[in-house]
Protein backbone atom coordinates (compact mmCIF):
# COMPACT_ATOMS: atom_id res chain seq x y z
CA UNK A 1 0.00 0.00 0.00
CA UNK A 2 1.37 3.43 -0.38
CA UNK A 3 2.23 6.26 1.61
CA UNK A 4 0.70 9.01 0.60
CA UNK A 5 0.97 12.58 2.60
CA UNK A 6 -0.89 15.61 2.19
CA UNK A 7 0.17 18.43 3.28
CA UNK A 8 -2.78 21.39 3.35
CA UNK A 9 -2.76 25.26 3.95
CA UNK A 10 -5.31 28.00 3.70
CA UNK A 11 -6.15 27.69 0.64
CA UNK A 12 -7.81 24.53 1.70
CA UNK A 13 -9.99 26.30 4.56
CA UNK A 14 -10.25 29.50 2.64
CA UNK A 15 -13.11 27.70 0.30
CA UNK A 16 -15.23 27.32 3.63
CA UNK A 17 -15.28 31.19 4.21
CA UNK A 18 -12.42 31.78 6.90
CA UNK A 19 -9.88 34.47 6.01
CA UNK A 20 -6.55 33.93 5.10
CA UNK A 21 -3.79 35.69 6.35
CA UNK A 22 -1.39 36.16 3.25
CA UNK A 23 -3.56 37.23 0.22
CA UNK A 24 -3.71 40.99 -0.77
CA UNK A 25 -7.32 41.00 0.99
CA UNK A 26 -5.77 38.69 4.33
CA UNK A 27 -5.76 39.46 8.10
CA UNK A 28 -2.16 40.69 7.70
CA UNK A 29 -3.47 43.30 5.68
CA UNK A 30 -5.89 44.55 8.30
CA UNK A 31 -3.92 43.36 11.69
CA UNK A 32 -0.20 43.72 12.33
CA UNK A 33 1.58 40.48 12.93
CA UNK A 34 3.96 42.41 15.44
CA UNK A 35 0.42 43.02 17.49
CA UNK A 36 -1.48 39.65 17.42
CA UNK A 37 0.94 37.08 16.71
CA UNK A 38 4.50 37.27 18.23
CA UNK A 39 4.95 36.61 21.92
CA UNK A 40 6.51 40.27 22.88
CA UNK A 41 3.01 40.66 21.66
CA UNK A 42 1.31 38.43 24.02
CA UNK A 43 3.25 40.00 26.65
CA UNK A 44 2.88 43.27 25.98
CA UNK A 45 -0.80 43.57 24.73
CA UNK A 46 -2.71 39.65 25.67
CA UNK A 47 -6.14 41.29 25.48
CA UNK A 48 -5.56 42.35 21.89
CA UNK A 49 -4.12 39.05 21.19
CA UNK A 50 -7.41 36.89 23.05
CA UNK A 51 -9.86 39.02 20.78
CA UNK A 52 -7.93 38.47 17.87
CA UNK A 53 -7.76 34.77 18.49
CA UNK A 54 -11.38 34.86 19.62
CA UNK A 55 -12.29 36.32 16.50
CA UNK A 56 -10.64 33.72 14.75
CA UNK A 57 -12.49 31.08 16.70
CA UNK A 58 -15.66 32.17 15.87
CA UNK A 59 -15.31 31.85 12.55
CA UNK A 60 -14.32 28.91 12.73
CA UNK A 61 -16.68 27.43 14.79
CA UNK A 62 -19.28 28.91 11.80
CA UNK A 63 -17.71 27.54 9.06
CA UNK A 64 -18.44 23.93 7.55
CA UNK A 65 -15.65 21.37 5.88
CA UNK A 66 -15.87 21.81 1.99
CA UNK A 67 -15.28 19.24 -0.65
CA UNK A 68 -11.71 19.22 -0.56
CA UNK A 69 -11.74 17.95 3.20
CA UNK A 70 -14.87 15.42 2.74
CA UNK A 71 -12.64 14.20 -0.41
CA UNK A 72 -9.11 14.00 1.83
CA UNK A 73 -11.49 11.84 4.39
CA UNK A 74 -12.55 9.94 1.87
CA UNK A 75 -8.91 8.90 0.30
CA UNK A 76 -7.46 8.67 4.23
CA UNK A 77 -10.46 5.62 4.60
CA UNK A 78 -10.05 4.24 1.11
CA UNK A 79 -6.19 4.48 1.90
CA UNK A 80 -5.52 4.30 5.59
CA UNK A 81 -1.57 4.58 5.23
CA UNK A 82 -2.69 8.19 4.32
CA UNK A 83 -1.56 10.88 6.73
CA UNK A 84 -2.46 14.47 7.10
CA UNK A 85 -0.13 17.40 8.05
CA UNK A 86 -1.85 21.18 7.80
CA UNK A 87 -0.59 24.70 8.29
CA UNK A 88 -4.25 25.35 9.30
CA UNK A 89 -5.23 26.58 12.77
CA UNK A 90 -9.22 25.57 12.34
CA UNK A 91 -10.46 21.86 12.85
CA UNK A 92 -12.20 21.59 9.60
CA UNK A 93 -10.25 17.92 8.51
CA UNK A 94 -11.48 16.75 11.82
CA UNK A 95 -14.98 17.77 11.55
CA UNK A 96 -14.68 16.31 7.71
CA UNK A 97 -13.92 12.85 9.53
CA UNK A 98 -10.02 12.61 9.01
CA UNK A 99 -8.14 11.10 11.54
CA UNK A 100 -4.64 11.77 13.04
CA UNK A 101 -3.99 15.10 11.95
CA UNK A 102 -0.83 17.14 12.66
CA UNK A 103 -1.32 20.44 13.14
CA UNK A 104 2.23 22.63 12.48
CA UNK A 105 1.07 26.31 13.84
CA UNK A 106 -1.73 24.93 16.64
CA UNK A 107 -5.15 24.65 16.78
CA UNK A 108 -7.39 27.51 17.31
CA UNK A 109 -10.51 24.83 19.25
CA UNK A 110 -7.48 24.79 22.07
CA UNK A 111 -5.78 26.81 24.69
CA UNK A 112 -2.24 26.08 26.13
CA UNK A 113 -0.17 26.54 29.24
CA UNK A 114 2.05 29.52 28.98
CA UNK A 115 4.70 27.20 30.43
CA UNK A 116 4.43 24.10 28.24
CA UNK A 117 3.61 24.54 24.81
CA UNK A 118 2.33 21.27 24.20
CA UNK A 119 0.03 21.23 27.28
CA UNK A 120 -3.09 22.39 25.80
CA UNK A 121 -7.10 22.26 26.72
CA UNK A 122 -9.81 22.38 24.66
CA UNK A 123 -12.24 25.51 24.54
CA UNK A 124 -15.89 25.47 25.44
CA UNK A 125 -17.35 27.54 22.76
CA UNK A 126 -15.60 30.79 21.14
CA UNK A 127 -14.47 32.82 23.60
CA UNK A 128 -11.54 32.65 25.38
CA UNK A 129 -11.39 35.38 28.58
CA UNK A 130 -7.89 36.57 29.36
CA UNK A 131 -6.88 35.43 33.00
CA UNK A 132 -8.04 32.03 32.65
CA UNK A 133 -5.42 29.90 34.17
CA UNK A 134 -3.82 26.14 33.18
CA UNK A 135 -4.01 23.33 35.48
CA UNK A 136 -0.44 23.72 35.50
CA UNK A 137 -0.71 27.33 37.45
CA UNK A 138 0.32 28.87 34.39
CA UNK A 139 -1.90 31.44 32.18
CA UNK A 140 -4.07 30.25 29.62
CA UNK A 141 -2.89 31.70 26.32
CA UNK A 142 -4.24 30.62 22.36
CA UNK A 143 -2.50 27.19 21.14
CA UNK A 144 -1.13 29.03 18.38
CA UNK A 145 2.61 28.77 17.50
CA UNK A 146 3.46 32.59 17.03
CA UNK A 147 6.11 34.04 14.94
CA UNK A 148 9.26 33.27 15.86
CA UNK A 149 8.22 30.70 18.15
CA UNK A 150 9.31 26.91 17.44
CA UNK A 151 6.93 24.66 15.47
CA UNK A 152 7.46 21.85 17.76
CA UNK A 153 5.28 18.87 15.55
CA UNK A 154 7.64 19.76 12.98
CA UNK A 155 9.92 16.78 13.04
CA UNK A 156 7.59 14.38 12.91
CA UNK A 157 5.83 16.19 10.13
CA UNK A 158 9.41 15.52 8.44
CA UNK A 159 9.44 12.38 9.72
CA UNK A 160 5.99 11.42 7.57
CA UNK A 161 7.09 13.34 4.78
CA UNK A 162 10.30 11.16 4.81
CA UNK A 163 8.03 8.09 4.47
CA UNK A 164 5.83 9.39 1.42
CA UNK A 165 5.43 7.64 -1.90
CA UNK A 166 3.30 10.57 -2.89
CA UNK A 167 3.03 13.93 -1.45
CA UNK A 168 0.04 15.51 -2.04
CA UNK A 169 0.46 19.91 -1.43
CA UNK A 170 -3.60 21.42 -1.61
CA UNK A 171 -3.57 25.46 -1.03
CA UNK A 172 -0.41 26.31 0.67
CA UNK A 173 2.15 28.93 -1.16
CA UNK A 174 5.22 27.31 0.27
CA UNK A 175 5.95 30.32 1.72
CA UNK A 176 5.60 29.51 5.21
CA UNK A 177 9.13 28.24 6.77
CA UNK A 178 9.86 25.78 8.34
CA UNK A 179 6.41 24.31 6.85
CA UNK A 180 7.88 25.11 3.11
CA UNK A 181 10.27 23.37 3.58
CA UNK A 182 8.88 19.75 3.80
CA UNK A 183 9.37 19.10 0.54
CA UNK A 184 12.84 18.51 0.90
CA UNK A 185 11.97 15.85 3.01
CA UNK A 186 10.08 13.94 0.80
CA UNK A 187 12.40 10.80 -0.83
CA UNK A 188 13.41 11.57 -4.63
CA UNK A 189 11.68 8.71 -5.65
CA UNK A 190 8.30 10.45 -4.55
CA UNK A 191 5.32 11.84 -6.62
CA UNK A 192 4.61 15.19 -6.05
CA UNK A 193 0.92 16.92 -7.11
CA UNK A 194 0.34 20.64 -6.13
CA UNK A 195 -3.56 21.43 -6.00
CA UNK A 196 -3.50 25.28 -6.71
CA UNK A 197 -5.40 27.97 -8.72
CA UNK A 198 -2.19 29.69 -8.71
CA UNK A 199 1.76 29.36 -9.54
CA UNK A 200 3.18 28.52 -5.73
CA UNK A 201 7.19 28.60 -5.99
CA UNK A 202 8.14 25.01 -6.84
CA UNK A 203 11.86 26.05 -7.00
CA UNK A 204 13.77 22.79 -7.08
CA UNK A 205 10.77 20.74 -7.35
CA UNK A 206 9.56 22.02 -10.78
CA UNK A 207 10.29 18.92 -12.36
CA UNK A 208 8.66 16.60 -10.19
CA UNK A 209 5.44 18.19 -9.99
CA UNK A 210 1.98 17.49 -11.40
CA UNK A 211 0.53 20.79 -10.94
CA UNK A 212 -3.51 20.49 -11.05
CA UNK A 213 -4.85 24.31 -11.27
CA UNK A 214 -7.76 24.27 -10.21
CA UNK A 215 -9.18 25.48 -6.66
CA UNK A 216 -9.05 22.85 -3.75
CA UNK A 217 -12.77 21.87 -4.12
CA UNK A 218 -12.44 21.02 -7.36
CA UNK A 219 -9.20 20.20 -7.76
CA UNK A 220 -9.10 17.48 -4.79
CA UNK A 221 -11.82 15.67 -5.54
CA UNK A 222 -11.19 14.72 -8.79
CA UNK A 223 -6.95 13.99 -7.85
CA UNK A 224 -8.33 11.61 -4.92
CA UNK A 225 -10.98 9.78 -7.12
CA UNK A 226 -7.71 9.36 -9.41
CA UNK A 227 -5.48 7.97 -6.33
CA UNK A 228 -8.58 5.24 -4.82
CA UNK A 229 -8.77 3.96 -8.66
CA UNK A 230 -4.83 3.53 -9.35
CA UNK A 231 -3.87 2.88 -5.23
CA UNK A 232 -7.11 1.85 -3.49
Amino acid sequence: MKNIVVFTGAGVSAESGLGTFRDSDGLWEKYRVEDVCTHEAWLRNPQLCVDFYNARRRDTLSAQPNAAHYAITRLQEAIPSTRIITQNIDDLHERAGSKDVVHLHGEITKLRSENDELSTVPIQGWEQHYGERHPDGSLLRPYIVFFGEGVPYFPQACSIASEADILVVIGTSLNVYPAASLLQYAPISSTIYVVDPGMPEFGIYRDRIQHLRKKASEGVPDLVDMLIKRYG
